[in-house]
């Protein structure tokens, strides 16, 4: 692939390195300094900013985006419209030693639409939900439910947000259901009682 032109639609910065293997999709863009390992799969439409390190192997979805320093290691799996704010980290390894040589990749997944704040930690095994907002400086322990909005250290899960990213209000519980509605699209979801449970209230 030819740095610092569009080819087939995709363009590649001069200074980007790009491993072989790696395929991109239509309209994606990869920015100064960045660095894609052999085999990764990265969809139409993403942008890839300046300086994200993408591993051997990880899959991207369509019109993701990666923002500066996004760190994604090897086992991450992130699905299509999802947001990575800058800094963020995934992980790959919950026995870390620099001389192991039996360690097995815990994979991480991310499902469609989900936004992940800043300077974020995923600890991986972990599977974020559709749509979830996870806040700026958090860390990731464990799953988390779709829709959730979740922040803190560890990150606990404070709510719930609609797909445009507003808080969700509760406005009737059922026996298996909590229904949720955006104060400013309108929109109603419902969110699985056990879910709706895990909410921790502010201190």
């Amino acid at each position: 692939m030819k740095r610092g032109s569009f080819v087939t639609n995709v363009y590649v910065d001069p200074t980007a390195i790009i491993d072989n293997g790696v395929n991109l999709g239509s309209g994606t863009k990869v920015w100064h300094f960045v660095h894609i390992m052999q085999d990764a799969q990265i969809g139409k439409d993403c942008i890839i900013a300046d300086y994200v390190y993408v591993g051997r192997a990880v899959k991207i979805g369509n019109k993701v985006k990666l923002e500066n320093r996004a760190t994604v290691y090897e086992g991450v799996t992130i699905k299509d419209d999802v947001f990575v704010g800058p800094h963020v980290t995934f992980t790959n390894d919950r026995h870390p030693r620099s001389f192991n040589k039996d360690w097995k990749i815990q994979p991480t997944l991310v499902k469609e639409g989900s936004s992940i704040g800043a300077r974020t930690v995923i600890v991986c095994g972990t599977t974020i939900g559709k749509y979830a907002l996870i806040g700026a400086g958090s860390v990731v322990t464990e799953k988390i439910p779709d829709y959730a909005l979740a922040y803190g250290n560890p990150a606990s899960i404070r709510g719930f947000v609609c797909r445009c990213g507003r808080k969700l209000e509760t406005i009737k519980r059922e026996e298996k259901h909590v229904v949720m509605e955006c104060q400013i699209c309108n929109t109603q979801i419902k969110i699985p009682a056990e879910d709706y449970a895990r909410i921790k209230k502010e201190e």
